[in-house]
């Protein structure tokens, strides 16, 4: 069975049918810049290209880079403010010719991929994926059951969100080699997360899962397994096509 999948990105928005057997992309993905400033109407707009790009006429699942209650956004740390209080899922029906759309949390879908068809299947007690791109996301599981909008990205780090120094963003902006990033701000930012849930395995995802064998080596003094995701930056589609099936 196939699902359309979404994913919303402070940079790009992809999307593609989903293949929910196999847990893969039916077909290659298509992405468009996302739209700066990224407001409703516009993002809504670039997320109509994407869908139409396929001609699909089904169910859309959504991801958001942001806590999502119901289909109403409640934080845009990386997109327009405009988007808090709106309810993305009936504005992206509506503009989608009435098609059902489903919306939630970027790392939650990415997780919920993960543990599924990835890097987490069949893993017990506390297993947290984090998608390291424009920002930081978060998706927390216990036994396999998701804590949703966990938003993790936002912990404080040295008098700042965690985001601003360890996302893959921060390290391209600031030109940190992949040493000092990773010894000196994902370490940092891992072992504060770790004190604080003590996880048994890490599931590091976004677009630099494609590189892990750069940086994953030089993480050193945490007691729990760091993986890099295996449905690497294909996992928020597959989540949200996932969600929208039900």
């Amino acid at each position: 069975m196939n699902v359309f999948g979404v994913d919303i990105g402070g940079s790009g928005i992809k999307g593609a049918p989903v293949d929910l057997g196999r847990g893969d992309l039916a077909q290659e993905r298509h992405k468009v810049l996302t739209p700066q400033p990224a407001t409703p109407d516009d993002v809504a707009g670039r997320v109509v290209e994407v869908v139409e790009h396929f001609g699909w006429s089904g169910p859309v699942g959504v991801t958001f880079p942001g806590v999502v209650t119901g289909s109403t956004i409640r934080t845009a740390a990386n997109v327009d403010k405009r988007w808090i209080g709106v309810d993305a899922g009936k504005l992206l029906a509506d503009r989608l010719g009435g098609l059902p759309v489903t919306v939630l949390n970027d790392a939650d879908a990415a997780g919920i991929a993960e543990m599924t068809f990835g890097a987490g299947r069949g893993r017990k007690g506390t297993v947290i994926l984090l998608t390291l791109g424009t920002g930081i996301g978060s998706a927390v599981f216990v036994d396999g059951t998701l804590v949703p909008n966990t938003e993790l990205g936002h912990l404080e780090l040295k008098g700042h969100d965690a985001e601003k120094r360890a996302s893959s963003k921060a390290r391209e902006d600031e030109d940190l080699s992949w040493e000092h990033w990773a010894t000196r701000r994902l370490q940092k930012y891992l072992a504060h997360v770790e004190m604080l849930f003590s996880p048994e395995l890490f599931i590091i995802g976004g677009g630099v899962s494609r590189k892990a064998d750069k940086f994953l080596p030089l993480i050193e003094d945490i007691r729990a397994e760091i993986v890099p995701a295996e449905l690497q930056n294909n996992a928020g589609i597959v989540g949200a096509a996932m969600a929208a099936k039900g």
